[in-house]
């Protein structure tokens, strides 16, 4: 049976809206990592914010990915977004846990004033605890770090709970600051994971 014209374009207008909805579901792609667009933290979905690479000089680390419930594009917003969050590090590279661990806890010493830092000091050695039991961190290894609400900082490598709940919700920030604080760890990954189109941030590093 011959189609007509009306019907054929009935059909490609199907094809066509299908194809934008299949674009909508698949993942996000940085440095060839896959990253859900989005996943499920204590029953709630959680849509990834922004995603970018983290540098050590000229090599690639990981890439880090921010989930949120709703879209933020400011550091406080971020950080008194109420409900379930994660940060999910894919590595690209083997790294030591002395080396990984160091470089969290300078993170977060850096961009804690000296009040806070002590208030955390239980939390941040059991943090400090977590890499001292991960021999090394390798290519390919996924690691989440949780705000589940009511319970605390959750983490988990490769699907594996690594830690005690961490209950304080002043450490989670902690840990986001790592990234989106005053001091990043990298500067050009933070406006990435606030969702900064990539021509944004190099326009206002270059600024």
């Amino acid at each position: 049976m011959r189609t007509t014209v009306p019907g054929y374009r009935r059909i490609a207008g199907i094809a066509a809206a299908f194809a934008l909805v299949c674009g909508h579901a698949q993942a996000a792609e940085v440095a060839g990592v896959k990253l859900d667009d989005s996943v499920r933290v204590a029953n709630q979905e959680l849509r990834l914010n922004g995603a970018g690479i983290r540098y050590k000089a000229i090599f690639k680390v990981y890439v880090a990915g921010l989930y949120l419930a709703e879209k933020k594009t400011t550091v406080p917003a971020v950080l008194s977004a109420p409900g379930a969050k994660r940060v999910t590090i894919v590595m690209l590279r083997d790294v030591s846990n002395e080396e990984f661990g160091r470089g969290f806890m300078s993170g977060i010493t850096q961009n804690s004033d000296r009040a806070d830092t002590v208030k955390l000091v239980a939390q941040l050695q059991k943090f400090g605890e977590i890499f001292a039991s991960i021999p090394e961190l390798k290519k390919g290894d996924v690691l989440t770090t949780d705000w589940v609400p009511g319970s605390g900082t959750v983490i988990h490598l490769n699907g594996k709970r690594v830690a005690d709940v961490l209950p304080d919700a002043a450490f989670y920030n902690a840990i986001l600051k790592i990234w989106l604080g005053e001091k990043p760890v990298d500067s050009k990954l933070k406006p990435a994971m606030l969702g900064e189109p990539v021509e944004d941030a190099r326009a206002r590093n270059n600024s």
